[in-house]
């Protein structure tokens, strides 16, 4: 294995020995990544043409600290999740009670990605700042109120309103997570755990939104659904504050925090992509309803002007790293084979996971005509095989290769959504949906436990939370693209089907099923670039001792 090929922990054997010896300072990377140490960095990441991973003291925790850290976390993230999944199952509801028009149905799904996507860049640099644990109790509380607001909707545009408040809230939280687990564990069985279990409350969260959102959705009624995540996350606010540890790094602690805001983070950059990012999204949600809307000079302009900041982003890091100030995302880290590689799968395999779920629903309801409860039982196996997935994962992501991993979790996806590609109305729920959702979480766990591995070995120590941010970023930002060019193809497939009736179930079941074949073309692009551009790149999450 070359050691350009190597991610997070690298080991040596000594002779006459078969205990291995680990190197610390592994290096991700040479000749075309970066290479720096956390002593080199100032601020940002450095500019230096390859980056080093170097073991940072944490502090021990105990077994029990251990576990309400992780089950925390895990329970934020998962949170989050479930009302999107509730959301999805309540949408054919919530568009009839709050009169949504016919382009704005997906609204209060993708805002909630857009939103959330568009800010965490900022978020994470302020939490390397401020402090992680600040960041995610303030996230936390932010969320709960956004929550029961949605709750509280009584028309489509302030539910749309408080999705996109939602979305905010979730950026402070994700970035800061991942900052609180690099500074509460060293790598190794812990973190591996904890990184898995944050992943897999994703998957599992949203299937639970599933289930029981429709089973809210159907009995007391789809506000309920916010109801009760708003007050399980004040009760999980009040524990955060109680067993959180306190960040144990602070970015200069002889300056002023206020002053540290201003220099050490890179503000233009921020602006700029975070932007860029807000823009194209908004422009796919408004062609997702009416394609000749990018004719309309306004949207024009906005297209023109987000690539416009999106060139201007890459000249303005360009500048940054020639000068050694703060660069968002340095030029340099996307010579980086790897982490390019892995970004790329992370918003294909969201992007996919999101809109199978998405379309799933709307086949049991719109086409099988399916009430919301009857749809959420069909929804079961996707938690269960989310959640063991998460497990296996978590166990053997130090000892298996990580393209392996990526690879092997990826098949499956593609796999159930060519069954639902071909799935007819007349078939039995075991004939195909249900090893689909059997199927489905798979990829999204697998590929989402390596990532942030390897994603946040490639940042120095002191930018954990930017680390975080980036990642889920590009996951955020492929759900909401993801699920906006899905319903484009969708929407155009079924308005130029033969069937005359375009809201009938089977002109809707034309597009449905042209969504599930660009679900199966994302995932293979995704296939594509693991075996590509990440054979050889061996373990991840290897301890250090």
């Amino acid at each position: 294995m070359k050691n350009q090929d190597k991610v997070a922990i690298m080991y040596r054997e000594e002779s006459g020995t078969d205990r291995p010896t680990p190197i610390t300072g592994a290096t991700v990377g040479s000749s075309d990544g970066l290479s720096t140490t956390d002593q080199e960095y100032s601020s940002g990441l450095s500019t230096s043409p390859a980056i080093t991973v170097m073991e940072t003291d944490s502090t021990s925790v105990s077994k029990r600290q251990t576990t309400l850290i992780i089950s925390l976390i895990t329970y934020s993230t998962g949170i989050t999740t479930f009302l999107a999944g509730v959301v999805t199952m309540a949408i054919p509801i919530i568009t009839t009670d709050l009169h949504l028009p016919q382009n704005l149905i997906l609204w209060p799904v993708t805002i909630y990605s857009l939103t959330c996507g568009c800010t965490l860049l900022i978020c994470g640099s302020i939490s390397d700042v401020v402090g992680s644990r600040l960041m995610f109790l303030l996230g936390c509380f932010l969320q709960g109120v956004s929550t029961l607001a949605c709750g509280l909707s009584k028309t489509g545009t302030q539910l749309i309103v408080f999705r996109a408040f939602s979305g905010v809230a979730s950026s402070f939280c994700l970035p800061s997570a991942v900052s609180l687990i690099n500074e509460a564990f060293q790598p190794g069985k812990s973190r591996n755990i904890a990184f898995a279990s944050m992943g897999g409350a994703q998957p599992v969260g949203f299937g639970l939104g599933l289930v029981l959102g429709g089973v809210i959705t159907g009995t007391i009624g789809w506000p309920w659904g916010f109801y009760i995540a708003a007050i399980s996350n004040f009760l999980m606010v009040l524990l955060c504050a109680w067993q959180l540890p306190r960040s144990t790094y602070q970015s200069e602690k002889s300056r002023n925090v206020w002053q540290s805001l201003l220099s050490d983070i890179d503000w233009a950059g921020v602006t700029m992509v975070s932007t860029a990012l807000a823009i194209i999204s908004y422009i796919i949600a408004v062609v997702t309803g009416d394609t000749s809307a990018i004719r309309l000079p306004q949207n024009i302009s906005l297209l023109v002007l987000s690539v416009a900041l999106l060139a201007s982003f890459v000249f303005w890091v360009g500048r940054q790293e020639r000068l050694g100030r703060p660069a968002l995302i340095p030029n340099s880290v996307w010579k980086n084979k790897v982490f390019s590689c892995i970004c790329i799968n992370v918003f294909c395999i969201w992007a996919a996971f999101n809109a199978f779920e998405q379309y799933q629903n709307f086949f049991f309801q719109e086409v099988q005509g399916l009430s919301p409860l009857d749809a959420a039982i069909r929804f079961l196996p996707a938690p269960i095989s989310g959640a063991l997935t998460n497990v296996v994962v978590g166990l053997v992501v130090h000892r298996v290769r990580a393209d392996w991993i990526v690879i092997s979790t990826s098949i499956p996806c593609v796999l159930a959504s060519v069954l639902m590609a071909v799935a007819k109305p007349s078939w039995s729920y075991w004939k195909a949906a249900f090893l689909a959702n059997l199927l489905n979480p798979i990829a999204a766990d697998g590929i989402f436990t390596v990532s942030n591995l390897l994603i946040t070995s490639m940042f120095p120590s002191k930018t954990q939370g930017a680390a975080g941010g980036v990642f889920n970023t590009v996951s955020q930002t492929g759900k909401s693209v993801g699920l906006a060019l899905t319903a484009l193809v969708a929407n155009q497939v079924t308005k130029n089907s033969v069937f005359q009736e375009k809201s009938s179930p089977e002109a809707l079941l034309v597009g449905y099923h042209a969504a599930f074949w660009f679900c199966v073309g994302l995932i293979l692009v995704s296939l594509v670039i693991s075996v590509w551009g990440l054979r050889r790149i061996g373990n991840v999450g290897i301890k250090s001792e």
